[in-house]
């Protein structure tokens, strides 16, 4: 659009006439993915101006950003020399946009008030022809797009949302200008990235937000001495330097991090800001491709401190290292080798820790940092412990008295390297300068101002750490499994008496158990009715006296009487008292059941 723009006369009256649109094509080749969401956009005042943007695509799931540059020639060559698209229905129902090939109207629709439109006595958007107005509303879509410089993303960082984006420039002991882009994330983050050699990089990452607010607002001040970030949440703003170069201890480390900002001064034996001193310094040192040979310190580059420990066997100790660089991997070597980590060290972060000291575990750790430049492996020592067991002489035991051994911290002694210059060459010689932290009667007194006393690492004895000791008593586990097979035996005996188990298990059941009878199956019960139908029960004796009512006269001579007067003898008691104890069918006349008898 155009600042100029003040509508038409009659058409687009107090509407913009010179509203286009056009995509920005920003394209990942290797991952064939199209990001087409554009969360913010700077533009970088050159001579050629320069256009970045932060995308991200509309998949949530893919979890990815990039940021595109464009140039502004190639922006207004597609808006002044582009064709435009048109509306088109597609089968009564749907409208879809398509290249517009006919005749453009003079002059061109959209374009600014410039010298041909000039020329044709239009010198204001109200004055234009109601035809190029109305081809303005008509077709506001561009049918070219604007591609990104290189026709790839400058970069693409995955599991990150990137909010925010903006873009320095700085010139540097090489004579050449980079740029450094400043992006911030929706965790409160500032990833910081260098072009160099077509390839961009992420060189730091800063937490601004330590709770992880998003990133809302990115500003860059225009201080050329000092130059600042100020990035605003929701809730608060923060204040940051471009570099944190005075961090950077060692010639190697100020190397390693590839910031264009960034020097080592041979001078002053520190890394300073560019921006700051003279670029014509001859005692700047600076490598953006991460050569760190030239460094006055290469022979023991990145140390910045030793550390000496003096401990008794049994014992932990811990052995920190810290490191600036995001970018780099940590990894331990022990007498000049490759430490493999193993219990009992074990790697905290970039913290080793050891239990349970031996002597075997004595002598140098060094905490090395590797990093990738180019298509090599950039390694460089950071920090150096020795290790020393102390020995302690065997107490003399005698058959009175016992003898009580009194347990003592573990002796702590670092060591400084101080370069200091000679006249006869220039190269930097370190003195070392050793400084005992023991003093008599266990008590510290400081002599020295570089001295430093440090009890990061606990006053453990032989008599704490016994539980980290390996011992060879099997006894509890021998007790374990005694109570497991009591237990399992139990729940045995009581799903096999249960009968519980399986039809195979209850096989060796009957085996075991083969002693016991089965029980006769009682057909008595099933049976009592009808013996009571077919035989009368024989009257008790006590039934049988005094007056009584006369019998019913059956017919049945087998029937007894006991109103006749006859007495019933005990072998017709026992005779009827066994029949009642079989069946009814076992001595039973078939001919007397149904019919009377002869």
């Amino acid at each position: 659009m155009s600042q100029s723009d003040q509508g038409g006369l009659r058409t687009l009256q107090k509407k913009w006439t010179t509203f286009l649109k056009a995509r920005m094509i920003c394209h990942s080749p290797e991952n064939n993915l199209i990001f087409n969401v554009v969360n913010d956009v700077f533009i970088l005042k050159l001579r050629e101006p320069v256009i970045y943007g932060v995308f991200t695509s509309h998949l949530n799931n893919v979890g990815m950003s990039a940021v595109c540059s464009y140039s502004l020639s190639t922006v207004e060559d597609v808006f002044t020399k582009g064709k435009y698209m048109q509306s088109a229905t597609v089968e009564q129902a749907h409208t879809k946009w398509v290249q517009f090939n006919g005749e453009i109207p003079k002059p061109r629709p959209g374009a600014c008030i410039n010298n041909e439109a000039k020329a044709m006595n239009y010198t204001s958007s109200l004055n234009l022809p109601d035809k190029t107005l109305q081809f303005v509303k008509d077709h506001p879509l561009m049918d070219d797009s604007v591609a990104p410089i290189g026709k790839r993303p400058k970069l693409v960082h995955q599991n990150v949302t990137y909010t925010q984006i903006v873009v320095d420039q700085v010139t540097a002991l090489d004579g050449n200008t980079y740029d450094v882009m400043f992006i911030s994330t929706d965790k409160g983050m500032l990833h910081k990235a260098v072009s160099h050699d077509m390839d961009m990089r992420i060189i730091e990452e800063i937490v601004l937000f330590p709770d992880h607010q998003a990133i809302q607002t990115l500003l860059l001040s225009d201080k050329q001495a000092k130059r600042y970030i100020y990035a605003g949440s929701s809730t608060e703003v923060v204040q940051t330097p471009v570099a944190f170069c005075e961090k950077l201890a060692s010639c190697a480390e100020c190397i390693l991090t590839r910031d264009p900002y960034c020097a080592w001064h041979k001078g002053k034996n520190s890394c300073v800001n560019i921006l700051a001193e003279s670029n014509t310094d001859r005692l700047l040192i600076q490598s953006l491709n991460g050569d760190s040979s030239h460094c006055p310190d290469s022979a023991d580059k990145g140390i910045r401190e030793s550390m000496r420990y003096k401990v008794k066997a049994g014992s932990t100790v811990e052995l920190k290292c810290s490191y600036k660089s995001n970018l780099a991997s940590v990894f331990w070597t022990f007498n000049d080798e490759t430490l493999k980590i193993n219990p009992p060290k074990y790697l905290l972060q970039s913290t080793l820790i050891i239990f349970n000291v031996t002597e075997w575990d004595a002598g140098t750790y060094r905490c090395c940092s590797q990093e990738a430049v180019k298509d090599k492996l950039i390694s460089q020592v950071v920090m150096k412990h020795d290790l020393e067991i102390e020995r302690t002489p065997l107490p003399l035991t005698s058959t009175t008295q016992s003898t009580t051994q009194r347990e003592e911290p573990i002796e702590i002694t670092r060591i400084y390297t101080a370069p200091k210059k000679t006249t006869k060459t220039s190269t930097t010689q370190a003195v070392t300068q050793l400084v005992d932290v023991t003093q008599l009667n266990n008590k510290v007194t400081p002599t020295i101002s570089t001295m430093e006393v440090f009890s990061s690492v606990a006053d453990v004895g032989v008599g704490k750490a016994l539980y980290l000791s390996n011992t060879n008593d099997c006894s509890l586990l021998i007790i374990l499994v005694i109570v497991f097979f009591f237990l399992f035996f139990l729940l045995l005996t009581y799903n096999c008496y249960k009968g519980f188990l399986p039809a195979t298990c209850l096989k060796y059941r009957d085996a075991l158990l083969h002693s016991k009878k089965k029980t006769p199956l009682n057909l008595k019960d099933c049976e009592q009715g009808v013996k009571e139908t077919l035989v009368e029960k024989v009257c008790p004796e006590n039934q049988c006296g005094g007056a009584q009512k006369a019998p019913h006269d059956t017919g049945y001579e087998t029937e007894p009487d006991c109103g006749n007067g006859n007495i019933t003898h005990k072998e017709d008691e026992t005779t009827t008292e066994t029949e009642k104890d079989q069946p009814f069918d076992v001595k039973c006349e078939i001919k007397y059941a149904d019919s009377d008898g002869d």
